[in-house]
């Protein structure tokens, strides 16, 4: 058999959520370009599409989010939970926790749409919930007038945000909800295999999207816009970090080789936003900048901006607490996690990969005869 370090290459599921297409710059789901549906749709739309396979309706959206704000309140019992958690715990670890603490029978194989969305709805008020003790703040109850991505930030400082600032964040999660059969989303896959329940598979999902090289906040790349500081310091910046060696965060990418959709759709939303946050204007301009100079350094490597820099731009210019990031992340990513946990269970067959031996052998090997 042939041997793939990390399953590199190797297709593992056949999937209709879906499309990567990295040399092409693809990224659709379900059939709709989601670019356009980031800056066209709301959240509960395209969460809707990726679990029903379409667009709803008028009626079936006002239905469907209706049913979701049913599920934002966290039960007193989880709510001691977190109360009874360490303080140190980090938010991942309290998510994953948390997740794990809901798993009671309504819960039982075969995973259901109903499912996914109480575990999608809940999660921003475990993540509020747990920042809101961590700096010393009673809880703020969800509040059912707001749409999903809005409620998320009144939640953590009890003021309704604007609609440019909830426009931004919800392009982001829309971009993040899928992106193919990566390490948490395959760790999904490979508990539904089990029949197990949904809430075993996104316990998984949550532990490796914890891990650095999987759910990495773009930390990196704010810190490299800290330190250009201004619109001045631009190329000088530029031209110092590529002669010296260094790297530039936000560009370039495993899978992409031309534009990275996701960036391209952030980019138009934070284009829209220029004035709103000198974050934005920065962001913008440097990488016009950066694109140029890199060009002129190292010809046709194709590096272009990648989600991670305008994600950076819009997390940090709507004033998300840097240790919410990745956290945010995953509470949107949960959408493609449970559609892959849905689709598993449709047609399944256990996960059950080989391995090669490269231990020694016995000593004695009549045994074996």
């Amino acid at each position: 058999m042939e041997y793939r370090k990390g399953l590199e290459g190797v297709v593992a599921a056949e999937t209709a959520i879906g499309l990567v297409d990295g040399e092409k710059g693809h990224l659709v789901y379900r059939g709709h370009w989601a670019k356009d549906l980031a800056i066209n749709n709301s959240f509960e739309e395209v969460a809707y599409l990726i679990w029903n396979g379409k667009l709803p309706n008028e009626t079936e959206l006002i239905n469907f989010t209706l049913k979701m704000k049913e599920f934002r309140k966290i039960p007193t019992f989880l709510k001691e939970i977190l109360e009874l958690l360490p303080k140190d715990m980090d938010v991942m670890s309290v998510l994953r926790t948390a997740v794990s603490s809901l798993g009671d029978s309504k819960f039982s194989w075969p995973p259901t749409i109903e499912q996914a969305m109480q575990l999608t709805s809940i999660l921003p008020s475990v993540i509020a919930y747990k920042y809101r003790l961590d700096q010393g703040e009673k809880f703020i109850e969800p509040n059912l007038d707001l749409d999903h991505v809005a409620n998320f930030m009144y939640m953590l400082d009890g003021k309704e945000p604007s609609p440019a600032f909830t426009k931004a964040l919800n392009a982001y999660l829309v971009l993040t909800i899928e992106h193919g059969m990566n390490a948490s989303t395959f760790s999904s896959r490979v508990v539904a295999s089990t029949e197990s329940e949904i809430i075993s598979s996104v316990c998984a999902a949550i532990g490796a999207m914890k891990g650095p090289l999987h759910g990495g906040a773009p930390s990196e790349v704010i810190k490299m816009l800290d330190e250009v500081g201004t619109i001045d310091n631009i190329e000088p910046w530029i031209r110092n970090k590529i002669e010296s060696g260094g790297k530039l965060m936000g560009f370039g990418h495993r899978v992409y080789k031309t534009h990275d959709p996701r960036a391209e759709a952030l980019k138009i939303v934070s284009q829209e936003l220029t004035g709103e946050s000198n974050w934005f204007d920065l962001a913008i301009k440097m990488e016009k900048i950066a694109i140029e100079l890199l060009d002129e350094y190292k010809p046709g490597r194709r590096l272009y901006t990648n989600v991670e820099f305008f994600a950076a731009a819009v997390l940090k210019g709507i004033s998300l607490p840097k240790e919410l990031f990745t956290p945010t992340f995953t509470a949107s990513r949960i959408v493609g996690w449970t559609a892959h946990v849905l689709e598993q269970s449709q047609d399944n067959r256990i996960f059950r990969p080989q391995s090669t031996y490269i231990g020694e052998q016995p000593v004695n090997l009549d045994f074996a005869k």
